[in-house]
């Protein structure tokens, strides 16, 4: 069959069949995407497209965002090749873009590689390429083979392409493993075997970014079988030492909602967080945190408290610092500032990995994001993490300045310039940055006519003071920041649009503090420096307040999270911070989410009141005068782990006091 006759034939297919639908299973997810190239996309499959490459640049921006997904993956990508590379496949690893960022292939074909678009820089997206393996794994997020007219593009119909997701601990879609032929039979079923091996390394890379990800924690495996769990680690959750979850596996996202933890899809935030590894299993922290103590063959079996189902555990511990002075993992101490910002979250990693290439560049950077995310905090860790380290960093607050004072206060002035001037005059605020670092908070709030003063200092590298005839040279680095959209402010005419791209050299944006992955270290982090300050080096958090806290949504972000460690550490009794000793909002926050069903109030108390120092289990023996099947069903805990906990807290029965 010649060329121009099976690419007519295709496009009647294709046609056809969005007219009478051929049914379902892994061919309605293909006509799906056929509709979508149609009636999103705008694509004629009777044009054929080429393939597309993104430039030399762009690429290794994409390459740079996905460093450390490909770090983890090369390992795989090549084992992958090396088996099917006699079968002459390609391998193709993209972001979740689309964009070939790894790409293995023999080199003897190179150009048919290029021809093809199986080669890095390609773009597989589906609103380029049509229906493929790559872009269509995107849409769907499921794994699948798109076999020779399969293809949208007559381009590619003499392909075969098997693509499998790989997603982040957080459930979002973070890559797409692709192997495809040029040559391959006829039937699709010949790929049967194309797909496990491609799911099968995505799942080995999912996991291994996982354990790279999460590996200063401690982290649970779990397998239905014994024999298998150390070395198939079918289901990993990440906790803290409290036995808080942080994050799991795919597998195991799949076992903590069978066993009805209501986690929030796909793009939702903050997916853990509330819960414990007690919540699943029937166990205390303890219990899971010393298998490998006291089980000689490092596996431990355990219940799930919902389907009392049989699962075995075994435990990796968090990796270790090395000690100082070690060379194993050489570290530029010059970044700690920097890394100090954030622990595990993707989007602030990527922040960070972006501002450390930045900070030494001569070039003016722009912090966005909500009010209290830490904006100055980023601005000041650039500072201090860059060769302008030890020169002045000058912060101005554009929106806290009266308007009758910004002037004089920015650009300085000479002696008797006006009325109630200092007599000797003033060296203002960008003069003093001089060779240091300009930090303008609330950018969006300064004046148009201070607006026009600055674009002149930034493009002349100049200030004139109010008062002086001649303008008085400066070396500054200048990083802005703000909440506001400045491009609708540009729109309103109260922004400079030539201002605007003179500071935003570079972007960088920063989550709020609901969305971000690491709130427990930033926790940890903030109670510890407000703890040092204070000099009371005794004091804890204990967990109840630390849940309370990660089940509250911080409309302030960092700052209200600031604010009400401060708050606790002023108001809390002794060397410990409870809830009870966090603002208002924390705890109503805290007590509204189902796991803080036990912190009810006791009898001739309101609704979500506890008294004072009271144990939240205590409290529910009270309330259930000190039945404890009842106590058991109410909390979803077996009646042994109920007596456990009493007694690990002390906490005796009224009965059994008299008996003492």
């Amino acid at each position: 069959m010649n060329i121009a006759k099976a690419q007519r034939e295709h496009v009647e297919t294709i046609l056809s069949s969005l007219e009478h639908p051929r049914g379902g299973g892994e061919e309605a997810v293909i006509e799906r995407s056929w509709r979508r190239c149609i009636d999103r996309y705008g694509l004629d499959p009777a044009r054929p497209s080429p393939p597309r490459y993104v430039p030399d640049q762009t690429l290794r921006e994409h390459q740079d965002q996905a460093d450390g997904l490909i770090k983890v993956a090369r390992a795989g990508v090549e084992q992958l090749y090396r088996q099917v590379h006699p079968l002459e496949y390609v391998v193709l690893l993209t972001d979740a873009r689309g964009i070939a960022v790894q790409f293995l292939g023999a080199s003897s074909a190179h150009r048919e590689h290029q021809r093809t678009g199986l080669y890095l820089g390609s773009n597989w997206s589906e609103e380029h390429s049509g229906t493929c393996a790559v872009g269509t794994c995107i849409q769907e997020e499921l794994p699948l083979t798109c076999h020779h007219s399969d293809h949208f593009s007559a381009h590619h119909i003499n392909l075969t392409c098997t693509a499998a997701p790989v997603f982040d601990p957080d459930g979002q879609l973070l890559a797409v493993l692709d192997i495809s032929a040029y040559r391959s039979p006829e039937s699709k079923t010949s790929q049967t075997f194309a797909l496990q091996v491609v799911k099968h390394y995505a799942r080995m890379i999912e996991d291994a970014y996982f354990l790279q990800r999460y590996n200063g924690y401690h982290i649970v495996c779990l397998d239905r079988s014994r024999e298998f769990v150390l070395i198939n680690r079918r289901y990993l959750i990440a906790i803290e030492e409290d036995g808080t979850l942080l994050a799991a596996n795919t597998a195991g996202r799949k076992l903590l909602r069978h066993h009805e933890l209501p986690l929030p899809g796909p793009g939702e935030a903050r997916p853990f967080r509330a819960w414990h590894i007690q919540d699943l299993l029937d166990a205390e922290v303890d219990d899971v945190l010393n298998i490998q103590r006291y089980c000689d063959d490092r596996v431990r079996a355990f219940l799930t408290h919902r389907h009392r189902e049989l699962h075995f555990a075994t435990l990796i511990e968090p990796q270790r610092r090395h000690p100082a002075g070690s060379t194993a993992h050489p570290r530029d101490s010059s970044l700690a500032p920097l890394e100090a910002l954030a622990d595990d979250d993707p989007a602030m990693r990527d922040t960070l990995t972006r501002a450390a290439r930045l900070r030494n560049e001569p070039i003016n950077i722009l912090v966005i994001g909500e009010t209290g995310t830490g904006k100055e905090r980023m601005a000041r860790a650039l500072h201090d993490s860059s060769l302008r380290r030890d020169k002045p960093f000058v912060a101005i607050n554009c929106a806290a300045m009266p308007e009758s004072l910004i002037e004089s206060e920015l650009f300085g002035y000479e002696p008797g310039s006006f009325t109630g001037a200092n007599s000797k005059g003033m060296k203002g605020l960008i003069a003093q940055a001089d060779g240091g670092t300009l930090f303008l908070d609330e950018i969006g709030d300064m004046p148009l006519q201070l607006q026009t003063r600055l674009l002149r200092v930034l493009a002349e590298g100049e200030v004139l003071p109010i008062g002086a005839n001649r303008p008085v040279k400066v070396d500054l680095r200048v990083v802005a920041a703000t909440h506001r959209d400045l491009r609708g402010l540009i729109d309103l005419g109260q922004f400079r649009e030539d201002l605007f791209y003179r500071l935003n050299g570079a972007s960088l944006r920063l989550p709020p503090l609901r969305e971000r992955a690491d709130q427990a270290y930033l926790i940890r982090k903030l109670f510890e420096e407000l703890r040092a300050e204070r000099g009371e080096s005794r004091t804890r958090l204990r967990g109840d307040a630390t849940t309370a806290m990660l089940a509250y949504p911080w409309p302030g972000n960092i700052r209200e999270l600031h604010n009400a460690l401060r708050y606790a550490l002023a108001t809390c009794e002794g060397d410990e911070v409870v809830v009870g000793d966090l603002p208002e909002e924390c705890i109503s926050g805290h007590l509204a989410h189902p796991a803080a069903r036990a912190a009810r109030a006791p009898e001739g108390l309101a609704p979500g009141v506890m008294l004072r120092g009271e144990d939240p289990l205590q409290e529910t023996l009270r309330r259930h005068h000190w039945n404890i099947s009842a106590v058991a069903r109410e909390l979803g805990l077996s009646r042994p782990t109920i007596y456990r906990r009493m007694k690990r807290q002390g906490i005796v029965p009224p009965h059994q006091q008299d008996a003492h």
